[in-house]
């Protein structure tokens, strides 16, 4: 099996798959009790609440544990309208269906959603953002790096005008926290999801940054859980295996984010030099995620490359996971003005620390004789050659 799609969600790290078992035997108490047995698991849990914070450079009271980046992000967005006057939204046309369906949603219930166009990178213009806010704008929701082309967002200069016009800023950052360095206060945003299956954790569980002094409600009530302002029972052994999965990859992270990175760029140039008619798309350099790979192929369907190298134990994706099964072209190319075509044709590799250079020599070695046979089967590909020869 070669698996190219960490984006997607990545494998258990053997650290975390230690740490986890105890909590499905000895220390199973509800951390909401009293007795001693309950408070060494509230005490699992405030350490790892402690990792989570460094991680991002902020302080434990404000780190909250959710059920996943999506809940983490409904909390954010919900949270602060329902503790807001204001009635406008600003976000970006390249988010996350966990923003971009709650922004539609809350468009039916009436709020004011402005999505913000990119630039051919993926990219929102800061300038872009100063001239969307209104006098009712009460938050400003930018990922920190898209999902599907890897491209990482300037948050630090957008979070300047948020500031000038002290509007709360959220950031989606399930595709980088465990990935790269994140200091809240350098980048200046005042909410933050991440998702633990996203750097090599269990599934199930995620976190919310909330800066101290943000105005943002409560959308779960029940208990008194997460110092009262998320109820319902923590997911004790989940939350263990995310501490000891970011604990690892943070110790790991400056030489393999060197290693990806000479991984993306020898894909990207093989891809791009071996196989003509392709197009990469997002950003180029620093600017992209160290494991992201997006490229289109001219005439052909990426679903239909995607079953060919899924017949040859290579596993990818075409876009985001919570889109598959959907017919249409991803959202993220079409509003970086990317065609149907090239839509529609493009396939997404994202590395993980698990691939090596023999992958990429596997990977290539299917896909160029399958990317050809795919066009030598398309009518489009029929028609560009006979206009060729005319």
């Amino acid at each position: 099996m070669i698996y190219l799609d960490n984006a997607a969600t990545t494998p258990l790290h053997p650290k975390a798959r230690a740490a986890m078992l105890p909590y499905l035997n000895e220390f199973f108490a509800n951390p909401s009790s009293v007795y001693t047995p309950a408070r060494q698991v509230r005490k699992a849990i405030d350490e790892v609440r402690q990792v989570v914070a460094n991680a991002l450079c902020a302080n434990s009271n404000e780190i909250y544990f959710t059920s996943s980046g999506t809940e983490a992000c409904n909390w954010a967005i919900k949270g602060i309208l329902e503790a807001s006057k204001g009635r406008h939204i600003i976000t970006s046309a390249i988010e996350h269906h966990a923003v971009f369906h709650t922004g539609e949603h809350l468009a039916k219930l009436g709020y004011d959603i402005t999505y913000l166009p990119t630039d051919s990178t993926g990219c929102v213009e800061p300038e872009a953002v100063a001239h969307a806010v209104r006098p009712d704008t009460c938050l400003v929701s930018i990922m920190l790096a898209n999902n599907e082309v890897g491209t990482i967002q300037p948050l630090s200069k957008i979070s300047k005008i948020t500031q000038k016009y002290n509007i709360p800023l959220y950031t989606d950052a399930v595709q980088v926290v465990g990935h790269m360095p994140i200091n809240v206060d350098e980048l200046g945003v005042d909410l933050l999801s991440l998702s633990s299956h996203k750097f090599y954790g269990p599934k199930g569980v995620g976190a919310l940054y909330i800066r101290k002094g943000t105005n943002i409600a409560s959308i779960v009530h029940g208990g008194m859980q997460e110092r009262g302002r998320h109820a319902g029972t923590e997911n004790v052994m989940g939350i263990v295996g995310m501490g000891a999965a970011l604990t690892a990859v943070l110790e790991e992270m400056s030489a393999e984010s060197k290693r990806l990175t000479a991984l993306r760029d020898r894909l990207i140039q093989e891809i791009l030099t071996k196989i003509p008619h392709t197009k990469l798309n997002g950003a180029i350099g620093d600017n992209r995620l160290n494991g992201n790979v997006n490229i289109s192929f001219r005439f052909i369907e990426g679903e239909s490359l995607l079953l060919h190298l899924d017949m040859n134990g290579i596993y990818a994706s075409t876009g985001s996971a919570c889109s598959s099964g959907s017919l249409d072209p991803s959202h993220v190319l079409m509003a970086m003005g990317l065609s149907h075509e090239l839509a529609n044709g493009a396939i997404r590799f994202s590395l993980g620390r698990e691939n090596t250079d023999d992958d990429i020599d596997k990977l290539m070695a299917v896909l160029e004789p399958t990317v050809q046979k795919l066009r030598d089967l398309s009518p489009l590909y029929d028609d560009y050659r006979k206009h060729l020869q005319k």
